[in-house]
């Protein structure tokens, strides 16, 4: 079975191909550069981008594939949660696409396809407890199979990747700032005093990252001189004058030790929550941060789990993970209409496949 999947929540366009579960192909462009102008993603600027490049994409792919688009036995599409405007540039194309080929439409949820992304790498041992971390996500999950997933704990405003473009944005590191903040902190031991682990003295499986926001504000205005005096590129952080990078590493491995342990601290709760569970699905950007794969690697280890880890380059969002999901959803016999709707942030998605 061979399914297209297209990618567009946030401000990557991606496109791939996977055939009975192995990726054929894929094709990715980033808006890093046009959105560092402004220290952050700008919606309409992002889905316009989308509008450009998808088309261009989708033709590389193809020719580089050697795949007609009669070939294909399904569209999946991420159709949420995400950015509305950018989203719709992807669901739109995959509605012509299917009805101009009449491959079957597959919605899919971007979070799901997350935590199913390791499953390209090798297979994936259910039940899970999954943990998605990402720039506007820190949620986990009970997942039994592909297609079932019950929420345990959810981001109830800053999700942990917020925190660390947040953060970063604070100290005038380059955009995205998260890659400056991972490296510095592996030049220095963690004060762990220097920083609250947030909303962890409750009994709760939720998260909130807002108060460790708040704690950094309010230590980077006390410690002013640490901050660039503009956003800094990357070679003005390479050259750092040694006692000022030290000063920079301490606040960001203290930093980074908060969120991980944050994470640590709730991932166990889940775990005794959910109950006999297989093995922990790590997914998402913040995935790839080296301080929550080592506390990620402890947890599994002090289960007796296994522990499932992308690679870095399906951490962030991509097109294989779309079509890897739309290929499982399309195998367990699901699908949607033309009236598929795209789901933008704060909204759940919904379960509103057909079966055939």
């Amino acid at each position: 079975m061979l399914i297209l999947g297209i990618e567009t929540s946030c401000d990557e366009t991606a496109v791939a191909l996977v055939r009975d579960g192995r990726l054929l192909g894929q094709e990715l462009a980033t808006q890093v550069d046009t959105h560092a102008l402004f220290g952050g993603v700008v919606p309409e600027i992002a889905s316009r981008e989308h509008l450009r490049v998808l088309p261009r994409l989708y033709r590389e792919l193809m020719r580089t594939t050697r795949v007609d688009v009669g070939d294909l036995d399904g569209v999946a599409v991420a159709r949420g949660p995400g950015l509305l405007g950018s989203l719709l540039v992807g669901v739109s194309f995959a509605k012509g696409l299917s009805l101009a080929c009449g491959a079957p439409l597959i919605g899919v949820n971007h979070l799901w396809a997350h935590l199913l992304a390791p499953g390209l790498e090798g297979e994936l041992a259910f039940p899970a407890l999954g943990l998605l971390v990402s720039g506007g996500h820190t949620h986990t999950y009970l997942v039994e199979s592909p297609t079932e997933f019950t929420l345990l704990g959810r981001t109830l405003d800053d999700a942990a990747g917020e925190a660390f473009d947040k953060t970063a944005k604070m100290l005038n590191f380059p955009y995205p700032g998260g890659r400056y903040i991972d490296e510095l902190a592996q030049e220095a031991e963690p004060d762990t005093d220097l920083f609250p682990r947030p909303y962890i003295d409750n009994p709760t499986l939720d998260f909130s990252f807002s108060g460790l926001k708040t704690a950094v504000a309010n230590y980077v205005a006390d410690h002013s001189e640490l901050v660039f005096e503009t956003m800094a590129d990357p070679q003005a952080v390479a050259d750092l004058p040694a006692e000022r990078r030290a000063a920079l590493a301490r606040v960001c491995a203290s930093f980074n030790w908060s969120v991980a342990d944050t994470l640590r601290i709730k991932v166990e709760r889940a775990l005794k929550q959910a109950g006999e569970v297989r093995s922990l699905i790590v997914a998402g950007g913040v995935a790839a941060n080296t301080g929550v794969r080592e506390a990620m690697r402890g947890v599994a280890e002090g289960h007796g789990i296994g522990l499932t880890l992308p690679g870095l380059s399906l951490c962030t969002d991509n097109g294989a993970m779309i079509a890897h999901a739309g290929w499982l959803l399309a195998e367990a016999g699901y699908r949607h209409g033309l009236d598929l709707e795209a789901i933008p942030r704060g909204r759940i998605v919904p379960l509103d496949w057909e079966r055939v």
